[in-house]
This record gives structure tokens, sequence and C-alpha cells, in this order.
């Protein structure tokens, strides 16, 4: 056949391949004859071959092919005999961006279809001239599975008989411009260990789950005034195996990961992105593989059981995802069907400079409706309990990170990208009813009105958002040699101006310990007993200022060296008494954040926090008090930011009778030097910022401590 010809009804082989009338062709180069069997495998028809690889003849009823390779004869049934696999609700709902289980339906999925085992392939690529499956079932040639169009839709399909599970497969796309490109599948749900590129035809996910309670009573953890304390987890660099070579996969993680979150006290892991991705240096913050756990982890009947084990151990899963960009990878989305499919054509929106990646064509309703159904596969097949959308701030403006010039405005000349605000409404909205009790946490790093405000008032309608303002301005703070502190106590104060503005979640996320910024520990002044002092009293600040937590692994232990993803944490630093007592510390903060109603019922209300110091005198002294709407006992919180003892320092009390002191950051137990208030202190009626009452404590240097009211003595 001339390969004009082949070009020609390639693009529709269905009305070209196949039966058609009595006559049946079938085109498979290379092989020596094709005969028509009967199911029982007796010949019923020898096809004639009446151009290179094209066979052809009369054949009546049920049939299957019989071809003869060189060196070996295959039986199979013919993928051009079967109909159409996607109905036309699906195609319509995908058009429409609004197919929630589009992995069920598109990507590779093995299926029966009138009696005949095999695998259901779609993929979307509307300008393509043609495009076919290619793997090692069929010598990887694009000549011998090419897929059908349906026309309208953009759809290519194609049911081939006899694969399974586990076949490596691509597709190859002969583009709009006419250029073959091989291209993994975006709704792969398995993919091969990079740098291997193919995909991966999975089974379907049979994992029987065991944390009915966990799912049902998980919206109460969830609530604005539930304790949420996050380790953050970077599932490759936590823990290495022995040899220090790959990474553990999800059972192994599982095993050692549980027991250490129970006793930290953690309420939620979040993982660092574990969808598939090409580079492991990008951490999975630049995913091809939107649908599959990363095979560096094993299969998503492992993560499954990961999360399951967590849940059953009463510990939520948050996921780190990436809707606002993707690598350039020629394997990937870019230039998918040889136009600008899933990105942005003018660069001006299509590209990001700051990561040399592209941006997500969100005003295309398939693109944004892929997205989401990512997002929702991870919160349904996989009891995932929140995702913690990457990158906000860098969808919502248009010139973000861009120069005058760099970048074009909204349809009303202004800077905010509307197509991407109205993803991000329609993902929350869509979380909601679709994945009850599961919440959505939003990277967002500047002043964005309403990130926490539900879409129906006018927000974008996520749970919570990072407070990236109050890390900056703490940290900054921190920096700073005592010497300067009490000059800068703004930084500290500024953050409740605005603390209850929206839902937070203060991070000290692994953005804060990598590039050349140094561990949280070398961020401290002083000598080595200051610096875990002065971590010591961060962590106690932020344990009991309002806001939800999120520390990155490693912080708990002091980690010296700036975080790699290359290496496992330098878990021999807990044989020294400073990372062993900072460690302590955080699991102390932990259990008091989760015992103590004051320091979680008014996390983002602001009825629940009141100052007595902000400075004062000494300029590095922070107290306040905390309260709940809910009956649990008042606290009143004093942090010393200076590297002295201060006695008598005047605390307002909002009751009379005894406080008693129930955290001590210098206590001996954490590395201190047990300088404190015997564990009692005892209002007078002396007058103080605002109360009838107050007390008069000593604050140990660089320390925090946490008063509890206990009453009055009888």
């Amino acid at each position: 056949m001339p390969q004009l010809m082949f070009e020609e009804w390639r693009a529709d082989p269905f009305a070209f391949l196949g039966p058609h009338e009595g006559l049946v062709r079938s085109f498979q180069p290379g092989a020596d004859g094709v005969d028509a069997i009967r199911p029982d495998g007796a010949v019923l028809s020898p096809l004639r071959e009446v151009s290179p690889g094209l066979f052809e003849g009369p054949v009546a009823g049920d049939y299957r092919l019989r071809i003869r390779w060189p060196g070996a004869v295959q039986d199979t049934d013919d993928p051009y005999r079967f109909g159409p696999l996607l109905g036309d609700t699906d195609i319509y709902l995908f058009n429409e961006g609004r197919h929630w289980q589009l992995a069920d339906k598109m990507g590779a999925s093995p299926d029966v279809i009138e009696g005949v085992a095999g695998v259901r392939f779609a993929v979307w690529a509307p300008n393509a001239r043609a495009v076919s499956v290619i793997g090692g079932f069929n010598g990887w040639d694009g000549r011998r599975h090419p897929m059908r169009l349906r026309h309208g839709s953009g759809i290519w399909e194609l049911f081939i008989p006899g694969l399974g599970a586990g076949e490596v497969y691509k597709y190859e796309v002969i583009g709009a411009d006419g250029v073959r490109r091989e291209k993994a599948d975006p709704l792969a749900r398995a993919t091969e260990m990079p740098p291997a590129t193919g995909s991966i035809v999975a089974p379907p996910l049979t994992h029987g789950w065991g944390d009915a309670d966990w799912m049902a009573g998980r919206a109460e953890r969830h609530h604005a005034g539930a304790p949420i304390s996050v380790y953050e987890v970077h599932a490759a660099s936590w823990k290495r195996p022995w040899d220090g070579a790959g990474a553990h996969d999800w059972d192994e993680l599982a095993t050692m990961l549980i027991p250490y979150v129970q006793e930290m006290g953690f309420t939620h892991v979040e993982l660092m992105p574990i969808m598939e991705h090409p580079f492991g240096g990008s951490w999975g913050y630049q995913p091809l593989g939107q649908f599959a756990p990363s095979a560096r982890f094993g299969t998503a009947e492992g993560f499954a059981r990961l999360v399951d084990r967590l849940h059953q151990a009463e510990i939520g899963v948050l996921l780190d995802w990436v809707p606002a960009h993707f690598p350039t990878d020629a394997h990937g989305l870019a230039l998918f069907d040889g136009t600008h499919l899933y990105e942005h054509a003018d660069p001006r929106e299509g590209f990001h400079q700051d990561w040399n990646t592209l941006i997500y064509n969100l005003g295309r309703t398939e693109v944004a409706g892929f997205l989401i159904a990512s997002g929702l596969w991870w919160l349904e097949r996989f009891h995932v309990d929140g995702l913690r959308v990457d990158a906000v701030a860098s969808m919502l403006y248009r010139d973000y990170s861009r120069r005058e010039g760099e970048w074009i405005p909204n349809i009303h000349g202004g800077r905010e990208n509307l197509e991407s605000i109205a993803f991000l409404q329609r993902l929350n909205e869509v979380v909601r009813e679709r994945a009850p009790g599961a919440i959505t946490v939003a990277e967002e790093s500047t002043s964005f009105p309403g990130v926490t405000r539900p879409v129906a008032e006018g927000g974008l309608g996520f749970d919570y958002k990072w407070n990236m303002g109050w890390m900056n301005d703490t940290l900054r703070f921190m920096e700073r040699d005592p010497l300067y502190r009490p000059w800068h106590g703004a930084d500290i104060g500024f953050g409740l101006v605005y603390a209850f503005s929206e839902r937070f979640i203060l991070p000290l996320s692994h953005d804060e310990v990598v590039h050349g910024k140094g561990a949280l520990i070398e961020k401290m002044p002083g000598d080595p007993w200051q610096r875990h002092a002065n971590l010591r009293a961060l962590y106690s600040l932020m344990w009991m200022h309002p806001g939800k937590k999120l520390l990155f692994m490693g912080g708990e232990i002091a980690q010296r060296r700036e975080w790699s993803h290359d290496r496992q944490l330098d878990w021999e630093l807990l044989q020294e008494e400073g990372p062993a007592g900072v460690q302590r510390l955080l699991a102390d903060l932990n259990r008091l954040y989760r015992s103590e109603g004051a320091l979680h019922h008014s996390d983002a209300d602001s009825r629940g926090f009141r100052w007595l110091i902000e400075g004062g005198d000494h300029g590095s002294i922070f107290a306040f008090v905390r309260q709940s709407a809910y009956g649990a006992a008042p606290l009143i919180v004093a942090v010393n930011m200076l590297p002295t003892v201060i006695e008598r320092v005047v605390l307002g009390a909002p009751a009379a009778g005894r406080w008693a002191e129930i955290f001590n950051s210098d206590a001996a137990l954490y590395g201190g030097g047990n300088i404190g208030n015997a564990g009692t202190v005892v209002t007078t009626g002396d007058a103080a910022q605002g109360f009838d009452q107050s007390l008069a404590v000593t604050l140990p240097p660089l320390g925090a401590i946490l008063l509890r009211y206990e009453g009055t003595d009888a």
C-alpha cells in the first residue's frame, strides 16, 4: 500500500479497517500472512495481501484474526470490529469540563467488551491529524493501532483486545503541524520509573478500606475551631534505605512514619507532591502524571494502604497539588497535539519565567475539567483529606513575577487572572460537594481578598490559607541579634492586625530551608545554646499564636544542614542534648495545642485573643491571653525574646486565683536552664492591662511560658 494511502485512512481507521459488508481488512505491516478464524480457532478464510501489510478477504459472521509473524503466530480479536467506546454523556461532560470520573473513562482501562478482555484507550488531541497507541505489544509501531476520532469532541479512542494491566504504552500523535510525537498518557494511573517515560495500564484499585470511622468524623477535625498541626514530609528523603539508594516504598514509609507522627503529636501529614514527575529535583512540584502516584514509591494500592493506615492511626493526609504549571518535557503535555492545547500559546500568558514551566490554560473548559478531575481522583479514590494548592499567587495575577510589557491584561484591563479565579472557585465548590469533610488550602503569598471566604460571598472558597506574612515577619525578627530586637517588635505584633481576616495556617515549610536559606536553627543568632533556645521560643510562640500549624520535617530535630532531597534527615542529631530537647518540646507543644481548647478553639476568632504586652518596656516581651468560647480554661502566654532573665513582669489576668505554669520552654527537659515560676502564680488585686487582677511572673531567657487558670483556693 502506498504510504500516502495509509496516512489518508489512518485518520479514520474504522472507515477502512475491520468488517465492511462481508469484507474484512487488517493492516499488519511485517506479517507473513493473516487468516480470519472462528472463535474456536478453525480457519474461516485466508486474507489476501493486497498491498504491503494490508490484508483483506470475505468473512461472514463472528471472526478473530490469526497473524503469522516471522517466528510466531498470534491469535487475537480485531480491534476494528468494536463500536464506539465513550457514551454521548461522557463526551458532553468532558467538553463541558464537568466529567468528574474522567480517569474511569479516559486514559487506559482494562475492560471486557462483548465478552472479550482487553484495554480501552482514550485521549484528547482535537487538533491531531492521527493518533495511535504504541507499546511493546505492537513493536512501538504507530501503524498497527491507529485510533478512532470522536468527531466534535477531539477524543481519540480504541479498544485493543488481549492487553491487560501492566502493559507499557504511549500515544503516537501526528500533530496539526505534521510532526510525529510520542506522548505519555495525561490520564495514566501508573507510569514507568523515571527517567523512563512510558505510561502503564493500571489495574482497578481494589483496596478494601478500613477507615470508615475516620471518614465519617473528619469534618469535625477540620473546622476552624479544631486543632490542626501538620507535619510536612518529602517521602523520598524523610528516611532512606540503609544504603542511601532510592526510597522506601509506601508500606515501609507507613511502618516508620505513623508511630513517629503519633509520638510527635501531629494531627496531619502533608506529603509534598507525589504525582508522577520526571525530575526528582523538582520535589514533585513539576508533575506530569496528575493521576498517577510516583513509581518511585510503589503502586497505587500501596499508596491507598498508606492513607488507610494513617487514618486508622487517627492521622489526616493532605497532598500538595499543582494546577498552576507543568514542565516542558517532550513526552508530556507541551504541544500535545501539535498545538498549545494544555498551555497558553502566548508566552506572556503561557510560560512561567521563574520555573521554566508552562502555564495551564484554565480558560479552556477541558483543561480546567481535567485538573479538577485530578484533584477529585485523590480525594475520592484515595480518601485523601485535603489538597494544599501550590503557587496560588502565581495563578491569581497575570503580572506575577513579570515586568511591564511582559504580561497581557484581562478583558477589563486589570492584572487579575479571571480564568484562574473562576477555576479556583469551581474547584472549591466541587470539592465541598463531592468530598464532604475534605479541605483545600491555598499557598497564597499576597493580600488577595477573600481567599477563605465562601464562593457565594465572592471569595475563592478555600478552607485555609498559608499565612506567608506571619512567616516572613516572624523569621525576620528571629534572625536579628537580640540586641536589636527591641526596635523591631512590630514584626511580631503586625500579624495580629490581620490574623483573623482569613482562616490561616502558620507555615514553616520546606521553602524556608532550601536554596541557600539554611536550616531554621542556623537562622537563629547566638552561641549553640542560644540558637536552640531561640528555636524553642519560636516554636512556642508559633504554637500559642492564633492559626493552625505546619512544620517541615527536620525542623523538629533542629536539623543543622539545609534540606536536600538527595539525603535523609540527620537523625543522628538526636544523640545531642539540644536537638533532642527541641524534639521533646515540639511533641509537648502539639499535645498542649490539642488538649487546651483555648489554643485552638479561637484560631480564627478575634474574641479569643487579647494582647497584654506587645514589646513592652524591654521591647522584646510579648504576652497575650488565649480564651475559648466553649468553656475551656483561659491561658496566658508570655515570651521573652531577650537572652536575659526578666523578673516581676506584670501581666493582667482575666480571672482571679491560681494560674499554673503548664509549659516552660526553658525546662531542663528541653535543654533549658529551668528558670520559671515554681509551677504556680497567684493573682493580686492590682489592675493591669485592662484587667482587675494581675500576675507577677519571671520570664526565662529566650523562653516562653504558658499559664492556665486553675481557679481559686477554697
